[in-house]
């Protein structure tokens, strides 16, 4: 039984009673395409009130509209099959050349022997019936040959008198259905019917009665969601889906939405084809006028008038295939897209472009139907795609006004500045989702520019932190640059400004080298105790000095940190920060243990981000904050906000910076997150890496395998980056503890005496750079090594230097060395309250129990259990973990079992945030 035909079957039955007592009557079906007109039709001989009726059923068609008396032949010849040869006696013989095998034309060409033919078919009829009570199912009656079209007229006009009910299906919109004969019909019909859509639980039970009870409710909505409804959408879906290997679930039902089932399309097609040309003709220029919603300029493309575009449009919204301005479903635009070449298409979108133009629509529309347009065009596109793509970036659609540029490229001259300054914009909008493509671009225009000046204002649209990748040519298109504009000191203006911001570049680009460094710092020193700031240019250039001396740690941290807050006044806090030098600042303020201003800044400018920003600038901010916030003793949101910086899946090879990539990496070694770790070496460690950069990698590998327990390996790995650090100049104890982390793996190999050289020397790099963070943590580790002989005293004095720290992380751990070596209940109590305080819940619970207090209140895990929910929570299946650690598949399903139970989550896609939550501070 269909679905949602109540009403429907209800009209019908109480025709057919009535028809039983010597009433008939005529019934027209009608609607749009696929509202179910053919199925309901095709079912009403089922019904109990049908029973004692005779049914007869014919399906007229498009491509037998010219076979006459086909419609008739299909209804009577059935009943004919088993009639005697008495039923051709009388006024029937008349009827006789109409059930030949040549037919009512090649027998018969006047009309007088056309209407004896139409006599003689009525009396043939009535024979064949008498008194019985007959059902007349006819389908696609607007298909109807002329012929048979007026014998069903004859039938509707006499069925009043008679046991008959005449039920006919026509399709709205059609242009047959307008025909005499039809509306004459239709005229006769005591009842139309126009069956409804199916409802959002109709949906859902017809594609159970297809595809299963399994189908569930979300599943079903999201049917509903993409056919609105209509039957013959929804069974073309059902079917295609039937065909495939994966379950109507709700995991599948972003899939479902994107389906174009080939049997709908096939009909739309078949019904767009028999309309007329206007019809086909708007509706192509609706399908390239898709995101316009103006039927008036529609209908200029088609080369309607007013009037005939109004008929138009009428009879594709009687068909249903528009809603108001705009297709009523996706399947017939595809439909009319698959009708169109891609000539026409792209003629047709050209022409379009230039209407829209000359009419004054936006660019970024112009723009649209433009992208696909292959052929060269002249000036004028290039104009409305550089618009079109300044107005994309405003709104945060950086890769939409990537295609429109590239497609713009297509228009320039092969080496003319016209086509450099083409790359300079995409460069500036690549810099976003693509930093090495940004790079080749810039360093592709800068070839085609004549003056320096235009090669210096070229270059400089790449920050100085996206410097860090960048290949050796691109130092040496720097080093040209700069050569030619001369000394920043002896130029004024626009000139000093872009000689000092390739100055900026440059010394970036050299930081990966300690000669590069040494020349930085005697830079600053140049500078003098109040070095200028009065412009962009110079607070560019001294944020990039003064973050060469916080990666040296050769100046104090008070005094990089006093400058990079006057810089920092001067910067708006906005999205677009993270194209320019300021990452650098947050950087340098964290190291020197000063992240208060910061912080509040970088709040300030992510809820710009989230506001006009894109996926990228919004997932770099929150790195930064990540690190901003660890400083700052605010541990879980540091979590969070590194977490999310990557759980957005916008940072990538192609996206990271150096400087993102540093800060990232930094969090990671400070928070000893393991999925964090995964996460950074899942974005960075399979990619060619180079300098600094790799090392960063290689450190964050040396975490995990302190993590996997591979404490030899995990000593070999940092000290190697440690020495390749060195090497280049990076000394800095805060951002890169690399000493006191090999100093703690060694003392677990027994080699106290290099742990303690180590630890020492660390010591004194960080009484060099004055952060209280990074000498607190040395005395931390140096007291943790001294142990039984000073460690109490060393404890104590870690723990004194980082009272006076924002890192409350650090003085956690210090209190809580110090609480077990002296076994104190104030230090304790006092090792609680930072805890608490900063978010470490491990230590906190640490306290608790020291303090005779509640058990843990977080969840611990077992080392094993840990190991395995890292590389779960990284994305390993059961057999790669069992692999790696070379254990069963069955232990590694009850580590899992225990750590789901524990941290009370469902699965692996809970597993990640729930770690983050409690990892061992």
């Amino acid at each position: 039984m269909l679905l949602e035909r109540e009403d429907e079957f209800g009209v019908v039955s109480c025709a057919l009673r009535l028809a039983a007592e010597g009433t008939g009557g005529v019934i027209v079906i009608g609607g749009p395409l696929g509202n179910g007109k053919s199925a309901l039709l095709h079912t009403l001989g089922n019904l109990p009130e049908a029973d004692g009726f005779r049914v007869l059923r014919a399906t007229a068609s498009p491509f037998e509209c010219d076979f006459a008396g086909g419609v008739v032949r299909q209804l009577l010849e059935p009943v004919l099959a088993g009639a005697d040869a008495d039923v051709w006696r009388g006024p029937a013989a008349l009827a006789r050349p109409l059930f030949s095998a040549c037919g009512v034309d090649s027998a018969f060409g006047k009309v007088d022997v056309r209407q004896a033919v139409r006599f003689g078919t009525q009396s043939l009829a009535l024979d064949l019936v008498g008194d019985e009570p007959v059902l007349v199912l006819v389908d696609d009656l607007q298909w109807a040959d002329d012929l048979s079209a007026r014998l069903l007229v004859d039938l509707a006009a006499c069925v009043g008198a008679r046991p008959v009910v005449f039920v006919a299906a026509v399709r709205e919109g059609d242009p047959l259905a307008d025909r005499p004969e039809v509306m004459a019909v239709v005229a006769r019909a005591v009842h139309q019917l126009r069956p409804r859509f199916l409802s959002p639980a109709g949906s859902l039970e017809l594609m159970r009665e297809r595809l299963g009870p399994e189908c569930d409710e979300e599943f079903g909505s999201a049917c509903h969601e993409a056919t609105d409804g209509n039957p013959m959408f929804l069974t073309a879906l059902a079917l295609d889906w039937a065909l495939g290997d994966q379950a109507p679930t709700a995991a599948h039902a972003d899939v479902v939405r994107t389906l174009r089932p080939g049997r709908s399309r096939d009909r739309l097609i078949t019904c767009l084809r028999a309309q007329p040309e206007p019809v086909r003709a708007l509706a192509e220029a609706l399908v390239v006028l898709a995101d316009c919603g103006d039927t008036a300029i529609a209908g200029l493309l088609a080369g309607l008038d007013e009037t005939t575009t109004a008929e138009a449009l009428g009879v594709l919204r009687t068909l249903g295939l528009v809603a108001g301005n705009r297709f009523a479903h996706p399947g017939v635009r595809h439909a009319v897209e698959e009708m169109m070449s891609t000539a026409e298409r792209e003629d047709a979108q050209l022409r379009a472009a230039r209407l829209l133009h000359d009419r004054g629509w936006p660019a970024e529309q112009v723009a649209t139907l433009l992208i696909d347009v292959t052929t060269p065009q002249g000036d004028w596109v290039v104009g409305i795609l550089r618009v079109a793509a300044d107005n994309a970036v405003r709104g945060g659609a950086n890769e939409v006004a990537a295609r429109y540029l590239r497609r713009a490229l297509l228009e320039t001259s092969v080496d003319g500045e016209d086509r450099a300054k083409v790359l300079v914009d995409l460069a500036t909008v690549e810099r976003g989702f693509d930093v090495h493509a940004a790079v080749r671009h810039i360093r592709y225009a800068t070839a085609l520019l004549a003056r320096p000046r235009d090669r210096a204002a070229a270059a400089i649209r790449l920050a100085p932190t996206v410097m860090g990748v960048a290949p050796e040519p691109v130092a040496a298109m720097l080093r040209r640059i700069g050569a030619e504009l001369g000394d920043p000191d002896q130029l004024e203006g626009v000139d000093r400004d872009l000689a000092l911001r390739v100055e900026a570049r440059l010394r970036h680009l050299g930081e990966a080298d300690r000669y590069e460094l040494a020349d930085t710092l005697t830079r600053l020193s140049g500078l003098g105790a109040e070095p200028p700031m009065a412009t962009g240019a110079d607070r560019e250039l001294l944020t990039v000095l003064l973050h060469g001396a916080m990666l040296t740690a050769r100046r104090p941290a008070a005094e990089v940190a006093s400058l990079a807050e006057q810089v920092l006044a001067h910067e708006p806090a906005t999205s677009a920060h993270v194209h320019t030098a300021t990452p650098l600042l947050v950087s340098m303020l964290a190291a020197a243990d000063s992240p208060g201003v910061v912080t509040g800044w970088l709040d300030e400018a992510y809820e710009s981000a989230r506001v006009c920003g894109d996926a990228v600038e919004q997932a770099m901010i929150r790195t930064e904050q990540s690190l901003a916030y660890l400083m700052s003793g605010r541990l879980a949101e540091a979590s969070a906000a590194a977490a999310e910086a990557y759980g957005m899946g916008a940072l990538n090879w192609n996206t990271a910076s150096r400087t993102t990539a540093v800060v990232s990496g930094a969090v990671a070694l400070q928070l000893r997150d393991p999925v964090l770790t995964k996460q950074l070496l899942t974005t960075l460690g399979d990619q060619p890496v180079s300098g600094c950069l790799a090392v960063i990698v290689e450190l964050l590998r040396g975490l995990a395998a302190v993590t996997r327990g591979d404490l030899a390996g995990a000593a070999a790995v940092v000290l190697e980056c440690g020495d390749r650090l060195d090497h280049a100049g990076w000394r800095n104890p805060v951002l890169f503890p690399w000493r006191t982390s090999a100093a703690l793996i060694k003392n677990e190999l027994g080699d106290t005496s290099t742990a303690f050289a180590l630890a020492e020397e660390e010591r004194l790099i960080a009484e060099e750079w004055g952060a209280p963070a990074g000498i607190g943590r040395a005395w931390r580790v140096l007291g943790r090594l001294s142990a039984e002989r000073h460690g109490v005293e060393l404890s104590q004095r870690a723990v004194e230097v980082l009272e006076g720290t924002a890192n409350r992380l650090e003085l956690a751990r210090a209190l809580r060395q110090l609480a077990e070596m002296s076994a104190r209940g104030d230090v304790w109590r006092r090792c609680l309250e930072v805890a608490v305080e900063c978010g470490a819940t491990t230590i906190a619970d640490r306290a608790r129990q020291a303090l005779g207090g509640q058990a843990p209140s977080g969840p611990r895990l077992t080392p094993s259990e840990r190991k395995v929910a890292a590389l779960a929570a990284g994305g390993r299946s059961n057999q790669e973990i069992a692999d790696e650690l070379s254990v069963t598949s069955r232990a590694v399903e009850k580590h899992l079992t225990n750590t789901y139970r524990k941290l009370g989550v469902r699965g692996r896609a809970d597993l990640a945030g729930a770690l983050h939550r409690v990892t061992a501070r």
